[in-house]
Parts: structure tokens; sequence; C-alpha cells
């Protein structure tokens, strides 16, 4: 593939069609978040985002556990749920680890024997299937617990509810009703571009990694993709390990991050800190097709990122060579760069979405590339270690 040549942002995943393999991903049905208030997180997400919040279950459809808010960019689909009972699992969850992602949902032809299939392979149960259906369709869904609080969900669609009619605006579930939120226009004249889930990163306990690993390899079947040790990851003061896996079909790759011995204390160890010494989600990676679009529309919205040393910018290019992006626009937005055999990407991580120093997300732009930055690593620790000192956690 030509580095010269723009690589849009399609979704690798595959079509629906019958599939004799119980573990076949099809897509990512959804991303959960359990918030504090989903009503007001829904507008936070929609303004800083670009997110369109198209749908709702909460006390007005006759929900009378939790609110839920449907998010959608692209093909990105995000729930934030609330409890609005005291002792609904969400509100626990918060309490012990503040806002942050519960469940990684996946798109699967048959979800009681996708969930069957993992727990034959060892996967302990976060849910039993069950089935919702109307007139209109039917869902089945079945969880698995991954590392820390972590699950899978497991989601077959049928009829109105099928995934291609989902992508296209029908309700998610049965219950969901759809909103005209005042932001959706907005939105659509001023888009984000953010297109999908490109990869979302575990950070786990010391040691925790390879036997996180291995569940992924054992569970879900997922191989190794690629690995970083603390001579790839590091600075002076701080480092980390990271194992990346990857999904049969190359739908979605899960980095997973240990703190490595460090001088001073790592920003997986932070995380950890500040999330109850609990494994969890770090941060989730959309894809975009354009980079400089996408952060400049995000940056004007208010969005903080993370800061980039000037430094960085006297040896990049060296190291990078030719790319189709005007490269004074680069620097002047802050995004990284790194090349590899395949290609470059860019890249551009925010500041923690909440006060907890905790989930983050990340702005990832791929032209042929397919790896994870490794040559930014050095600026993008160093830049995370100032926001550590910062926060008094370094």
């Amino acid at each position: 593939m030509s580095t010269e040549v723009s690589s849009p942002a399609v979704n690798p995943a595959v079509e629906v069609h019958s599939s004799t393999d119980p573990l076949h991903l099809i897509d990512v049905d959804y991303v959960r978040l359990y918030v504090g208030n989903a009503k007001q997180a829904a507008f936070y997400y929609a303004y800083a985002f670009g997110f369109n919040v198209t749908q709702l279950d909460d006390l007005t459809t006759g929900n009378r556990e939790e609110a839920t808010y449907l998010l959608t960019q692209g093909n990105i689909r995000i729930l934030l749920t609330t409890g609005i009972i005291q002792d609904h699992p969400a509100q626990r969850h918060i309490n012990l680890y503040g806002d942050g992602v519960k469940d990684i949902a996946f798109t699967v032809f048959d979800a009681e024997k996708t969930f069957n299939r993992a727990v034959e392979n060892g996967a302990e149960v976060a849910y039993e299937p069950f089935t919702v259906g109307d007139e209109n369709g039917k869902v089945t869904r079945a969880g698995i617990k991954t590392y820390g609080e972590v699950i899978h969900s497991f989601v077959s669609r049928s009829g109105e509810y099928s995934l291609p009619n989902i992508k296209k605006g029908a309700k998610l579930f049965p219950g969901f009703e759809s909103m005209d939120h005042p932001l959706n226009h907005y939105n659509e004249e001023h888009p984000c571009g953010l297109k999908f889930l490109d990869h979302c990163v575990g950070n786990v306990e010391f040691n925790g990694m390879d036997k996180t690993v291995e569940w992924y390899e054992k569970i879900l079947e997922f191989s190794m993709f690629k690995h970083f040790d603390d001579e790839d990851i590091s600075t002076e003061y701080s480092a980390l390990m990271s194992k990346v896996m990857s999904s049969g079909g190359g739908l979605i790759k899960f980095p997973i991050n240990e703190p490595a011995e460090g001088k001073r204390k790592s920003q997986i160890q932070e995380y950890l800190d500040w999330h109850s010494d609990t494994p969890g989600v770090q941060h989730l990676a959309f894809r975009t097709d354009d980079a400089i679009q996408s952060v400049s529309e995000l940056r004007r919205r208010g969005v903080n990122f993370l800061e980039i040393p000037e430094a960085y910018y006297e040896n990049v290019w060296d190291r990078v060579g030719t790319i189709e992006e005007e490269k004074q626009i680069i620097k002047d937005l802050g995004i990284l760069v790194d090349r590899d055999d395949q290609g470059y990407l860019l890249q551009l991580f925010t500041k923690p979405i909440q006060d907890r120093p905790t989930l983050f997300f990340e702005i990832i732009c791929r032209r042929g590339s397919q790896s994870f930055g490794k040559g930014n690593f050095k600026a993008l620790f160093e830049a995370l270690e100032i926001e550590q000192d910062r926060r008094g956690n370094f």
C-alpha cells in the first residue's frame, strides 16, 4: 500500500453471514460506560466529542431501575448507564472506580452458542443468556467476565434489531425509544469525523499482563498481535509493558498494559491507584479518516489533549519522512506521527475525561500503519509524566 494515498477508516468487521465458528465476532455491538449521571454525561459527550444522542431507556420508557442513553457516531455505539435505584450495580461501580467502561459487547451470530463456547473454554459467567423481543424482532445477550470488573457481552440480533438496521438508526433493544437531542443537528453540521472503535486498552496489575493475555488466547481464542517491553515503552523515570491481543478476524485489538519498575510511578500504577487497585479499561481509541479535521474540531469544542513537548517536532520528520498532511498544521495541533513498514499513523490522546486520572480517549488516523505508534512512546510518556506531576501522582 502506498503511504502517499490515504486509507479510509473502513471498519474491518466482516459482512453478516452464517458461520460455524461460535467465537466469530462480527462487530463491536456497543461499549457501555457506567456513569454518575447519564443525562448530563450524554450532553458532555455530545458537545465535546460530537456524538449524537439518539435513544434512551429510562423512567419515561418504563425502566424503573436504570437510565441509559445511546450515543452514536460513525459505527461507534456507546451506552451511558446510571442506576436509579440504590442497589443498582452501577452505583457501586461508580463509588469504587468513578465513571468508566463496564462492558465491551460483540455482535455474534448466536449469543448463546458463543457464550457456551467461552464457558467451555473456562470463562466465568457475568450473566446467563436471555432474550428480549417484540413483533419487530429479538435480541439475545449473554456475558462473561474479563479483567477487573469489565465484562464482554455477546449479542445476536434478528428482525428490525439486526445489525444492518441498527447501523441505519433502528432501536438498539426493545424498550428503547428514539430521541432528538438538541445537539444532534449541531453535530451533523459540525462533524468530528470519528468512525469506529480502533482498539481498547486495558490496564492490569503488576504481573497481571501474561495471565490476561492467556485469558484472551484461551477463552476468546484471540492471538497476540504485538509485544512491547519496558525497553520500548519507557523514559528516565517510568515504564510499562504491553501485549496486544487481536480477534481472529482482526475486528478489534486489545492492548494489555502492566506497570514496570521505574524510578517513579508509571501512568499504569497511577491508574490502578485511582481505580481501587483494580484492572480496567484505560482508553478507547477512535479511528478517523482525517486527523486534522477531527482534532481541529475537537479542540474547538474544548477537548483537552496532552501537550506534546516542542522538541518532539525537531526530530520527528527525519524519522517519519513524507506525509500527506501539512506538517506545520500537524505541529500546531500537537498531533503525534509515526511510521512502520506498512505506512504511517497520526494519533493524539486526551487528558482524563473525568476528575479521576483513569479513562481517556485516543484519536487515531491510519495511513497504512497497523501498529500503535512505537516511535511516539517516549514523547507520549514524557507528556503523561508532566500531567502526573501536576496532579501530585508522580
